[in-house]
C-alpha cells in the first residue's frame, strides 16, 4: 500500500441553475487532474465547513452560493493525496447569475444537463451523488441537514 499524508478535510457544492443543470468544474491540478467534478477544495484551518464551500466555490467559479443540506462524504485515497470530502447542496445566491469564471483549480467549468453528463470525464463516484442531490434539489427531504441554523452541526433531514 502507498504511504498516504495524514486525511485532509474536502468540501464541495452541488450547484443546480434554474434548469436543473449541475455546475461542474475540469480539475486542473492533482489529484485527478482533467477530471470533471463539483466546486471544491480543502478546507482551511479554523473555517468552518460552509465557510469553507462558499470560499471554495468562489475562488473556482466567481459564484455566490448559500449552503444547503450533506449530499455525502466519501473517501478517496489516490496519487498520494488523502482526502474526506464533504458535499453540500449549494444555491445561487443570484438564481438568475450563471456566468462563471473558472479559476483556481479549476482550468474549466460548466452547466452541464444531466442527459449530457456522459459527454464529461465525471471523477469516480460522482455520478450517483449527482442523481441523489437533484432529486433534493427538486424538494425531496434527503441527506443531512442544518436544522439549528448554526451551520455547525448536520443531522438527518427528515420532518
Amino acid at each position: 500500500m502507498t504511504n498516504f499524508p495524514r486525511p485532509a478535510i474536502g468540501v464541495s457544492a452541488i450547484i443546480f441553475d434554474q434548469h436543473e443543470r449541475v455546475l461542474l468544474i475540469q480539475r486542473g491540478k492533482p489529484p485527478a487532474v482533467g477530471y470533471w467534478h463539483v466546486p471544491g477544495g480543502k478546507l482551511e484551518a479554523g473555517e468552518s465547513l460552509v465557510e469553507g464551500v462558499r470560499r471554495e466555490v468562489k475562488e473556482e467559479t466567481g459564484l455566490d452560493v448559500a449552503i444547503g443540506p450533506i449530499m455525502a462524504v466519501v473517501e478517496r485515497r489516490q496519487e498520494g493525496f488523502h482526502y474526506v470530502i464533504i458535499d453540500f447542496i449549494a444555491y445561487l445566491i443570484e438564481s438568475t447569475n450563471t456566468n462563471i469564471t473558472p479559476a483556481d483549480d479549476a482550468s474549466a467549468a460548466a452547466w452541464v444537463a444531466e442527459n449530457e453528463l456522459s459527454h464529461y470525464h465525471i471523477a469516480e463516484g460522482l455520478l450517483p451523488i449527482l442523481a441523489r442531490a437533484r432529486l433534493a434539489y427538486r424538494g425531496e427531504k434527503l441527506g443531512l441537514a442544518d436544522i439549528e441554523g448554526l451551520a455547525t452541526d448536520f443531522i438527518p433531514n427528515v420532518v
